[in-house]
C-alpha cells in the first residue's frame, strides 16, 4: 500500500507533461498575387498541419487575385484538408478580391480584419492583372463557370450564394462588417490573439470535437527561398520590367554584335517575363533556361568568348534547375547544383582559354611549319642549290657560305617555297 501510495504521485507527474501540452496553430502569411507558387505554398502548408496533428490551420491572407488554375489548386487542398482551415482577411488594410474570394469562402472558417475588404471576382484577363474584361460569347462561358464554382464552393460551406454571385456578375465588394452581416464570413476579428479566442469552442462541420484554440501554440510556417522567388516573379510590375530588359538586350545585341552579355541577359529576361505573364508555366520556363545554359556552354567552344558564355550558361542553368523542382516535396539541392554548374563553367572556361590563346598563334603553312627543321643538302649550296627536310626535296639558299652536298644544314626562315638554310653541327 505504501508502494502504490508513492508510485501514483511518480505517474501523475510524468503525465502532467503531456496532458498540459497546449495545442497548436500553424499560421501561413500570404501577401500578393495568387499564383503557381503560392498554391505550391498553401498545400505544403496544409499538409505541414495535417502532418504535425495541428489544431487548425490559419492562412492570413492579402491578395489582389491571381491565376483561375492556382485558385482552383488551393480551394481543392482546403477542401481535402483533414485539419480546419482558418482563411483571415488580414492586416487592416488588406483585402480578399478576385481569386481571393473562391479561397476566404472556401476556408472551414472565413475571418476578417477591421478596414478589410472583400469582392470583385468577376474574370479579368492574365490572371487578374489586366483591366480589360474578355468579350464575346467565350467571356460569358467564363462568368458562368465563375458564378457556379463561387456559388458551389458558398453552399458547401453555408454561405451567402446570392452574393457569391453578385460578386462574380456585377464585380460587388463589401466591408468586413458587411461581409458578416450577409453571412460572406463568419466572424471578424481584431487581431490573430482576438481571432484565436474567437475560434475557441467553435464547431466544425466535418469535424467531430470543437476547436481548443485557448492558449493554443502558433507557429508560423515559411515560404521557401524558391517560393519567394518565384512569387515575385509572378507580379505583374516585375514582369513588364522583365520583358523590357529582355527586348531591350536583344536588340542591343543585335545593333552590337559580340557583346555577348546584352543579348544572353535579355534571353534569359524574356524566358523569365514568359513565365511571369503564364505563357509558360514553371517547368517550361526551367527546360528552356536548361537548353539555354547549355547552348552558352557550346557557343563558348565557338566563339571563345574567355569564360564569359560559359559563367552566363552557368547561371542560366542553376536558374532553370531552381525553378524545375516542382510539386515533388523535395527541397531544392542549391549547393549540389551551385558546385555542379561552377565546376562544369570552370572546365568549359579553360578550354575555350587554351582553345583561344591556341587560335591567337599565326597558322603557319609550308615552308613556314619547317622552320627550326634539320635536313641534309641534296646538291651542293653555292649559295643556291637544293636541300632534303622531312623527305621532301626544296629549293635552298645557304646563308652561311658554300655547303658541301650531303652535310646536314638547318632550316632558318622561308620564303614562300624558297628555304633559306644554314650549317647545322652534327
Amino acid at each position: 500500500m505504501r508502494f502504490s501510495r508513492l508510485l501514483l504521485p511518480a505517474l501523475l507527474a510524468c503525465a502532467a507533461p503531456a496532458a498540459a501540452a497546449p495545442p497548436r496553430i500553424l499560421l501561413a502569411r500570404y501577401a500578393g498575387v495568387i499564383s503557381p507558387p503560392a498554391a505550391e505554398y498553401f498545400g505544403r502548408a496544409l499538409s505541414a498541419a495535417q502532418a504535425g496533428g495541428d489544431e487548425a490551420a490559419v492562412i492570413e491572407l492579402d491578395t489582389p487575385g491571381g491565376l483561375d488554375a492556382s485558385m482552383r489548386d488551393i480551394v481543392q487542398a482546403i477542401f481535402a484538408a483533414k485539419v480546419p482551415v482558418v482563411v483571415y482577411v488580414a492586416p487592416a488594410g488588406a483585402r480578399a478580391a478576385s481569386a481571393g474570394v473562391f479561397i476566404t469562402m472556401a476556408a472551414s472558417v472565413a475571418a476578417m480584419a477591421p478596414g478589410t475588404n472583400i469582392g470583385a471576382a468577376h474574370p479579368v484577363e492574365l490572371g487578374g492583372s489586366g483591366s480589360a474584361k474578355p468579350a464575346g460569347p467565350e467571356a460569358v462561358k467564363i462568368k458562368n463557370d465563375a458564378v457556379a464554382y463561387l456559388r458551389a464552393i458558398a453552399q458547401k460551406r453555408g454561405r451567402n450564394q446570392a452574393w457569391a454571385a453578385a460578386a462574380v456578375a456585377q464585380s460587388v465588394s463589401i466591408t468586413a462588417e458587411e461581409a458578416v452581416q450577409k453571412k460572406v464570413v463568419d466572424l471578424e476579428a481584431d487581431d490573430l490573439p482576438d481571432l484565436l479566442r474567437r475560434l475557441n469552442g467553435r464547431k466544425i462541420p466535418g469535424f467531430i470535437r470543437p476547436l481548443d484554440t485557448r492558449n493554443a501554440a502558433v507557429e508560423f510556417f515559411p515560404m521557401t527561398g524558391r517560393e519567394k522567388i518565384l512569387c515575385a516573379l509572378a507580379d505583374p510590375s516585375v514582369a513588364a520590367v522583365l520583358m523590357t530588359l529582355g527586348v531591350s538586350g536583344l536588340l542591343i545585341e543585335l545593333y552590337h554584335p559580340g557583346l555577348v552579355f546584352p543579348g544572353v541577359a535579355g534571353a534569359a529576361a524574356l524566358i523569365l517575363a514568359f513565365y511571369s505573364f503564364q505563357t509558360l508555366s514553371i517547368g517550361a520556363a526551367g527546360f528552356l533556361l536548361l537548353g539555354l545554359g547549355l547552348v552558352l556552354f557550346l557557343l563558348e567552344f565557338k566563339f571563345h568568348g574567355f569564360g564569359l558564355l560559359a559563367v552566363s550558361g552557368a547561371a542560366a542553368a542553376l536558374v532553370g534547375s531552381a525553378i524545375i523542382f516542382r510539386g515533388s516535396g523535395l527541397p531544392t539541392p542549391w549547393a549540389f547544383l551551385a558546385e555542379s554548374l561552377a565546376v562544369l563553367a570552370l572546365v568549359f572556361g579553360s578550354l575555350s582559354w587554351i582553345v583561344g590563346r591556341a587560335l591567337r598563334h599565326p597558322a603557319r603553312t609550308g615552308g613556314e611549319s619547317l622552320v627550326g627543321a634539320r635536313g641534309t643538302a641534296a646538291t651542293e649550296l653555292d649559295p643556291a642549290g637544293k636541300v632534303s627536310v622531312e623527305g621532301a626535296l626544296w629549293d635552298a639558299q645557304s646563308l652561311s657560305g658554300r655547303v658541301a652536298p650531303g652535310a646536314a644544314v638547318e632550316v632558318v626562315a622561308a620564303q614562300g617555297l624558297l628555304l633559306k638554310v644554314r650549317s647545322a653541327k652534327t
